[in-house]
C-alpha cells in the first residue's frame, strides 16, 4: 500500500510516499480501507518534535513509529476472528496511528464506530480528534450548564468550529473569536456573539464568561482572567511555551493559579474512545453538529497539508483524500 512515512524529526518536508507493507491484524482487529485522514496540531508535534515532551512518548532522537495521521474514515475491508460489531464494507470512522495511509489497522474495540449514513468520508474524517477535544473540555472538564457563558478564542479552528456547536448544543451562550473572514462563518455555526479580533481584544470587554476555551493562546494568561467571571473556568487548549513544554507551560501555570482563586483552570487529556465518538456520532445524525472543511489534499500532498496547518489560520479541518 501506499503510506506517508518519516524517519527523522522536521519540517513538513521529511514526509514521505511510500510503499509498505498492508498492517497485519489479529483476532481482535479490523482492516480498514482509508477513503479520507484528517491532520491535526499533535500531528504536527510528532512530525517536528516539538516540544521536547512529546519526544519521551515519540523517541528522543528520532521518531519511533514513522506514520502519521489519527483521523480516518473508510471501509471495513477484513476483520479478526473475535469481530462481530463491525463486518466488510461497513463504513466506518474513528481514531488509529498512521492514518495518512491507503489501509489501517484498528482494535474492534477502540475508537471505531459506523459513521453516519449521510456524511462523506472527507467530512466524517473530520470529526474525531477534533470534536473529541471540543466535547471533554466542554462537556466534562468545564462541565457547562444551560445558561453559561462561554468564549471560544480561535473559533475558526478545527477545534473552534466544533465548541461552538457543542457549547450551543449544551445551552450555552457563546461568543467565538476569530478574523474578519470569518465572522459569518462562526455566526452560522451557531455563535450568539462574534468578536473579531482584528477589531477588538476579547480581554478588555466588560464582558465576563463563565467558560473560556483557549484555542490560540495569544493573550497574557492574567489578560484571560480578567474577562473570567469570578468563578469561571478557563480552559487551555494551546499557547507557546518554548521548545521544551509548549502549550503544557500555559496549563501547569493556569492550574497553579487556581490553587490560589475562585477562578479554575481545568485540563484534560482528550483521549479517544468509543463513548466520545458516540456521542458526536448522535450529534451529527441528528443535525446537531455538521464537520466544517476548510480544504483537501490528496495522499501524496500530504506535505502540503501539513504546511497549511503551520500557518496556523485553517478555516475549520484540513482533510487528506486517499
Amino acid at each position: 500500500m501506499k503510506a506517508i512515512r518519516y524517519y527523522a524529526y522536521g519540517p513538513p518536508s521529511v514526509l514521505t510516499l511510500q510503499d509498505v507493507g498492508l498492517p497485519e491484524i489479529g483476532d481482535d482487529d479490523v482492516l480498514v480501507r482509508v477513503r479520507a485522514a484528517a491532520v491535526n496540531a499533535g500531528d504536527r508535534h510528532y512530525m517536528r518534535g516539538m516540544p521536547y515532551v512529546f519526544r519521551a512518548m515519540a523517541g528522543l532522537s528520532r521518531p519511533k513509529a514513522n506514520g502519521l495521521g489519527a483521523d480516518f474514515a473508510g471501509e471495513v475491508e477484513a476483520v479478526g476472528a473475535n469481530v462481530t460489531a463491525l463486518q466488510p464494507g461497513d463504513e466506518v470512522f474513528g481514531c488509529a496511528e498512521g492514518t495518512l495511509a491507503e489501509y489501517v489497522g484498528v482494535r474492534h474495540d477502540a475508537a471505531v464506530l459506523k459513521k453516519p449514513a449521510d456524511l462523506t468520508f472527507e467530512q466524517a474524517a473530520a470529526v474525531p480528534t477534533a470534536a473529541i477535544t471540543a466535547l471533554l473540555g466542554l462537556r466534562d472538564a468545564a462541565r457547562i450548564q444551560p445558561g453559561r457563558r462561554v468564549l471560544v478564542n480561535g473559533a475558526a479552528g478545527g477545534v473552534g468550529t466544533f465548541a461552538v456547536q457543542i457549547a450551543k448544543v449544551l445551552g450555552a451562550e457563546v461568543t467565538g473569536v476569530c478574523g474578519t473572514g470569518n465572522v459569518e462563518l462562526i455566526r452560522s455555526i451557531g455563535a450568539d456573539h462574534v468578536v473579531d479580533y482584528t477589531k477588538e481584544d476579547f480581554t478588555r470587554r466588560s464582558q465576563r464568561y463563565d467558560v473560556i476555551l483557549d484555542n490560540v493562546g495569544n493573550h497574557p494568561l492574567a489578560a484571560c482572567r480578567r474577562a473570567l467571571a469570578p468563578r469561571g473556568v478557563y480552559i487551555s487548549n494551546s499557547g507557546n511555551g518554548g521548545r521544551w513544554l509548549g502549550p503544557m507551560r500555559r496549563i501547569i501555570a493556569a492550574r497553579l493559579l487556581s490553587v490560589y482563586l475562585a477562578q479554575r483552570a481545568a485540563s484534560y487529556v482528550a483521549l479517544p474512545s468509543k463513548d466520545g465518538l458516540a456521542a458526536l456520532r448522535d450529534l451529527l445524525r441528528d443535525g446537531k453538529i455538521t464537520p466544517v472543511i476548510d480544504r483537501t489534499y490528496p495522499l501524496a500532498e500530504a506535505a502540503e497539508a501539513m504546511r497549511h496547518l503551520e500557518t496556523g489560520h485553517a478555516r475549520g479541518k484540513i482533510v487528506v483524500t486517499v
